[in-house]
């Protein structure tokens, strides 16, 4: 059997900031006034009121954090990384967030995403970016569940070089309610299987019917539905999210085939107990593939939603499929009164088809706990560290700057 990657986690904070950026904005996004979080300690240390906060006094203005750390994951091994997050609001909007990081691994990938959720005054637009480059061997382990599709000690690594570009704009319904679309570019270069199974055709060759591509191009529109009226897309306290999203690929746009896919997400927070600053999150993803023949390395699989998320106790790309049914819920408390520290555990759950026509095969899950560490009270910005473990033995570190959903 495979000896799963992780056994231990080596988080190193260097330094977190936060810094006022502008005279104007109208949010307030979280009472400070008894928080405390990573700026103020390291105050306290060097004996300053001021040294990491041009203005600490306006809790209106926009606010920065980023956390340069030594990490240790399932499908990374050791990284050097740099994270960085915006949170921001114009008069009488939503805030919003512009996140970024670079890192390079031991397993020499080289990941750069930037994401950036931009709400308009009095929230009448929202613009969503989602760009980012990869050069990233990861493993593959064929279709479906296991026990019936997949197993474990038959995986192998994938290398492929990627330009991901996803634009949308999304104008106001009603109060909450918003409707929008989108251009989504996905590239996929340099594409090859490192020492693959030699018994047998692998699922990578099985799905080109032996001829694989070096190189896969999906081009076309999305279009989007959403209901949003959470407090913090940040770190949500109370609220409620909804979106679907419909991609179609067009030839004549660029796209190597023509197919489409879908996702339904749902995301609700419940404040538990209900005078306390604790939270029961729970998360539905969905993601179908409805019609064509989607590149390989873009079906649905674990760890491969817009912020590698889902699947907590598994390593990226564990399990995949034509269709991905996910579910998951998390309780977050605090562990410190000021805020500084808190805690959460949880529990998902995920389930895989092998192709359209077929049904979903056995039900994967996983579970864990981890710490949060506030890098910014205005923001409401946690450094989060989890353990989780999933089926067969699977089991490993996972760290997020910003709440995972």
């Amino acid at each position: 059997m495979k000896v799963v990657f992780q056994k231990i986690v080596l988080v190193v904070l260097l330094f977190s900031a936060q810094i006022s950026l502008a005279e104007k904005g109208d949010t307030d996004l979280s009472a400070t006034s008894k928080e405390k979080d990573m700026v103020d300690v390291f105050k306290k240390i060097g004996h300053s009121s001021d040294s990491l906060s041009l203005s600490n006094k306006d809790e209106n203005k926009p606010h920065f954090a980023f956390a340069p750390a030594l990490g240790y994951t399932l499908q990374t091994g050791f990284a050097g990384l740099l994270s960085a997050n915006l949170v921001f609001a114009l008069r009488n909007a939503n805030p919003s967030e512009i996140l970024g990081n670079i890192a390079y691994t031991q397993y020499n990938q080289v990941i750069f995403p930037v994401h950036a959720e931009i709400w308009t005054k009095r929230n009448q637009f929202k613009f969503v970016s989602d760009n980012r480059f990869m050069k990233y061997p990861s493993e593959t382990f064929g279709l479906g569940n296991p026990k019936r599709f997949t197993e474990e000690q038959n995986g192998y690594y994938i290398d492929f070089s990627y330009l991901k570009f996803h634009e949308s704009v999304l104008a106001k319904v009603t109060n909450n309610v918003y409707a929008g679309i989108g251009y989504f570019v996905d590239y996929f270069w340099n594409e090859r299987e490192i020492d693959p199974p030699i018994s047998e055709l692998t699922s990578f060759e099985k799905y080109y019917n032996g001829a694989i591509k070096n190189s896969e191009v999906a081009s076309g529109f999305n279009f989007q539905a959403l209901y949003d009226n959470r407090d913090n897309p940040v770190n949500s306290r109370k609220g409620f999210f909804a979106s679907v999203n419909y991609r179609n690929n067009l030839e004549w746009l660029g796209s190597d085939e023509h197919w489409q896919s879908a996702i339904i997400e749902l995301k609700k927070y419940i404040t538990f107990p209900a005078k306390s600053k604790n939270v029961i999150a729970l998360w539905n993803y969905n993601w179908f593939t409805t019609g064509g023949r989607t590149p390989y390395l873009l079906l649905p699989s674990t760890g491969w939603d817009d912020f590698f998320n889902t699947g907590r106790g598994y390593i990226q790309g564990r399990f995949r499929g034509k269709n991905m049914g996910y579910f998951e819920a998390e309780y977050r408390f605090r562990i410190l009164h000021n805020g500084l520290i808190g805690g959460v555990v949880f529990g998902n759950a995920q389930t895989f088809s092998k192709d359209i026509s077929q049904q979903y095969h056995n039900t994967e899950y996983g579970y864990g706990l981890g710490l949060r560490l506030k890098l910014n009270k205005h923001s409401d910005t946690n450094l989060c560290v989890d353990y989780g473990w999933g089926q067969n033995g699977s089991q490993g570190f996972f760290v997020n700057l910003g709440e995972v959903f």
